[in-house]
């Protein structure tokens, strides 16, 4: 058996920069246990696989350990796929998702996605983060992940986790941001609950920290830098519950992945988490 699989850098704007994804194109759902598997024998933060459906594609994303409920770069490469290698018509891509319908839209050589905003609410400060992180944070806020802020850039960019530590936390991941020296705002992401200790560029993440930072500066259409070290850009805007991620993909990798139908899928693999 055959399948056709792309590589593509997200939020990148040449080669090896961004988040890299795969993306499977798939004519019907395969056995979970083989999407799952696929997923690990990638290694990368995110795996997506798509079907037609009446109003468009069914998307799904998988880590190398689960199954996600939301992944923002992985859905800006299967647009990217779809527009420039399936030959795609239109400008715009619905995806049906666990969290919804999800639209893509291509403006020239830049993908706009529609997400929900997840705003952070404040919570009390939990040690164990100031521990992890090995610095003291200005705030502690949380929604799916943690959100931590502190006082500039370079106490972003100089963090050096614990990543031991940060996997003991009871939420999916830890989002640490400040003001940005040349953007509005400067970010990385760990989820090492997912196997991804350090995660390059987070679209998802962002539905997080749109909302945070407009409401923090007074504007809604910021520019945003993950400082990892591939590191991306991408531009957010709040609309009401929703925020439009955009940015640019280049695909790195066209392949087919080969096994015999009978080669063996292990199943299930840890609980979904919430979004990545």
């Amino acid at each position: 058996m055959k399948i056709r699989q792309y590589q593509v850098d997200a939020f990148a704007t040449r080669a090896f920069e961004g988040n890299p994804a795969a993306v499977c194109p798939l004519e019907r759902w395969l056995d979970d246990g083989l999407l799952q598997a696929i997923a690990e024998e990638n290694n990368l933060a995110e795996t997506a696989f798509f079907v037609p459906s009446d109003t468009g594609f069914r998307l799904r994303w998988f880590t190398p350990a689960s199954e996600v409920d939301l992944c923002g770069h992985a859905t800006l490469a299967t647009a990217h796929v779809l527009f420039e290698h399936l030959g795609h018509p239109g400008q715009a891509i619905t995806f049906e998702t666990r969290s919804g319908t999800l639209t893509v839209k291509r403006t020239g050589d830049v993908l706009e996605m529609d997400f929900p905003a997840r705003p952070p609410t404040p919570c009390a400060s939990v040690e164990l983060l100031a521990r992890a992180l090995g610095r003291q944070p200005l705030e502690v806020l949380r929604a799916d992940d943690y959100l931590v802020v502190f006082d500039s850039e370079a106490a972003v960019r100089g963090i050096r986790p614990d990543f031991s530590l940060l996997g003991t936390l009871d939420l999916r991941g830890v989002i640490i941001t400040a003001l940005g020296s040349s953007d509005d705002f400067v970010s990385r992401f760990f989820a090492p609950r997912l196997g991804i200790p350090e995660d390059p560029v987070t679209g998802s993440a962002h539905c997080t920290l749109a909302p945070y930072w407009a409401s923090r500066l007074g504007k809604r259409r910021l520019s945003a830098r993950q400082v990892s070290k591939r590191g991306g850009s991408l531009t957010c805007e709040l609309k009401g519950d929703r925020v439009l991620l955009s940015g640019a993909a280049v695909t790195v990798i066209d392949a087919e992945i080969t096994f015999q139908a009978g080669d063996p899928s292990p199943q299930g693999g840890s609980a979904p988490s919430s979004m990545l």
